[in-house]
């Protein structure tokens, strides 16, 4: 019972890409072992299915096949992608921003892969018997994000040399249609152009100054606000008197500090996050995590 409650502790303490990678192996544990208990017909309601018909009747799946997996190796890459690149965004950007990224390209992933095998004239990827599973289409979303909203932003591999995002998304790009092209898990690759797509439109419209992400964030709350337990105690409020400058003064601290973000980030787009100074690194850090 201790040690339940040692993991319990450590998964709620966490940030909330860390508890998204914990859950994703969470389940694949519990799939290996409905495998094992020859109990694996359970998962076909949580995977996607290429079958338009069969979707109309469990149409959680186009979220919930984003938490399954082939194999470990499937599971180990993508929560090994999720890991570096919501490092790279989890500091820049508000936590929803990035979430909204992630299960926006898992859905869009999953649109385009039913698209294809509903509307394509021919059976593109043997469409009668596939299924579409793994969080690929979120980690390629949040991958072409990075490689566009901040091209020049850097990963050191392995210790010994540095790599920008921008080449490292291309490089998946060409494989993927690559792939595609050969006949190589064309089901899989279709969601993968989904999630490029969709983190490319996200970038650009960003930096136009609109986030497309925000109903999705705004439904996902509301979504989330039926399984918060309500609060029971009774609260007496009482108006404090405030004098105006006072509030006048915190709106202007509010108001600078995010001026000073947009003007990081827009220096991190044009010349990359190592042109920042120790300075702004630290105000950034600080405010990813307020």
């Amino acid at each position: 019972m201790s040690q339940f409650q040692d993991l319990k502790y450590k998964f709620n303490n966490l940030d909330v890409f860390g508890k998204i990678i914990a859950v994703n192996v969470i389940v694949h544990i519990v799939s290996f072992l409905l495998r094992v208990l020859k109990l694996s017909g359970i998962l076909a309601y949580f995977q996607l299915p290429s079958g338009f018909s069969d979707f109309l009747w469990q149409p959680w799946t186009l979220l919930t096949y984003g938490f399954l997996h082939a194999d470990i190796w499937h599971l180990l890459f993508n929560m090994l992608m999720l890991f570096y690149l919501t490092r790279v965004t989890g500091n820049l950007f508000r936590h929803k921003m990035v979430l909204n990224i992630f299960f926006l390209g898992i859905i869009s992933g999953g649109l385009l892969y039913l698209c294809i095998a509903n509307l394509w004239s021919t059976n593109f990827f043997d469409t009668d018997r596939s299924i579409l599973l793994g969080a690929s289409a979120g980690v390629s979303a949040l991958l072409m994000f990075v490689g566009v909203y901040m091209p020049d932003s850097t990963i050191r591999l392995f210790n010994t040399f540095t790599v920008k995002w921008k080449y490292i998304a291309l490089f998946f790009v060409v494989i993927d249609l690559v792939r595609i092209l050969l006949g190589i898990n064309q089901g899989g690759y279709i969601a993968h152009l989904g999630g490029y797509l969709l983190g490319f439109y996200y970038a650009k419209k960003l930096q136009d100054g609109t986030d497309i992400g925000k109903g999705f964030e705004r439904l996902a709350d509301s979504f989330m606000s039926l399984f918060k337990p309500k609060s029971t105690l009774k609260t007496v409020h009482r108006k404090k008197k405030t004098s105006k400058s006072s509030k006048t003064k915190t709106e202007f601290n509010t108001l600078n500090k995010q001026k000073q973000i947009d003007t990081i980030l827009d220096k991190i787009s044009k010349s990359g996050y190592e042109s920042l100074t120790a300075k702004e690194k630290e105000f950034l850090f600080k405010a990813g995590k307020d």
